[in-house]
């Protein structure tokens, strides 16, 4: 069966280590492989994974240009990626840069709140969302129960403020906060990625919320570098899913976002 991988983190050679580390740090967790473009296209075909999106963060705002190269350059030497831009509230000129995503052939955008430091909803980033309704998606990172940045309610209002930008919820809505976020987000239009949650759940869960959201809107997805891809899609083709269902989670749902 043909997987894409809907949630990967990748870093240039000379940081991979320190970086991958450090996002292990944040989530008091040991990174199961290194974030090298190398590191992921190996263990993604160990999987049986044949693509892969990047989805970089930028910490500061002037790291956001340099990222965007960064991702732009791997996805043009590499055929089995897709690439997605960072972006950051206190960029100077946060609608040039999502320009230069648009031109560089990056398909979306992706937002870290909570390491990133700010409120999904945060009104410096309106602009961007009303300029990216119907262009690209924007994919966030959502929910930690150690901070509010991320939390679901903030997702629900950028839905409902921007009914033409196609929203994809990380880690089922609510990393941490699985049945809040199944509340808050069961009945809006979003997609959600199963990254960073079949190890928090029992596997009758996430079949709960999958069925729950509707598989029609679920995309897979390893978290790479903090969790093994193979583990993960062994996981996955565990779960009680119809034939149907696995399909539209393993790459369907992603074309149609992607492609």
């Amino acid at each position: 069966m043909k997987i894409i991988d809907f949630h990967t983190h990748i870093y240039p050679g000379k940081i991979a280590e320190k970086a991958t580390q450090a996002t292990g740090e944040f989530y008091h967790i040991t990174p199961a492989c290194n974030g090298t473009a190398e590191a992921l296209l190996s263990a993604g075909k160990k999987a049986g994974i044949s693509k892969f999106v990047l989805l970089p963060v930028a910490t500061k705002p002037d790291q956001v240009r340099h990222i965007n190269q960064f991702i732009r350059d791997e996805v043009t030497a590499h055929q089995e990626f897709y690439g997605f831009g960072t972006l950051h509230p206190d960029c100077e000129k946060k609608l040039d840069e999502v320009e230069f995503i648009l031109q560089s052939g990056l398909q979306g955008i992706k937002l870290h709140p909570d390491t990133q430091r700010f409120d999904t909803d945060d009104r410096r980033l309106y602009e961007v969302f009303d300029y990216i309704q119907g262009k690209i998606p924007l994919l966030v990172h959502c929910g930690d129960k150690r901070f509010d940045y991320s939390h679901p309610r903030r997702l629900k209002k950028i839905i409902r403020d921007f009914p033409h930008l196609q929203v994809i919820a990380a880690h089922l809505g609510g990393w941490s906060l699985f049945e809040e976020a199944f509340e808050i987000l069961k009945d809006t239009r979003c997609f959600l990625d199963i990254s960073s949650t079949m190890m928090f759940l029992p596997p009758e869960q996430v079949e709960n919320y999958i069925h729950g959201y509707g598989a029609e809107r679920i995309l897979f997805g390893t978290d790479f570098p903090l969790w093994s891809p193979e583990k993960e899609v062994q996981s996955f083709q565990k779960l009680h899913l119809t034939e149907r269902e696995l399909k539209q989670i393993a790459f369907e749902n992603a074309l149609t976002i992607l492609e």
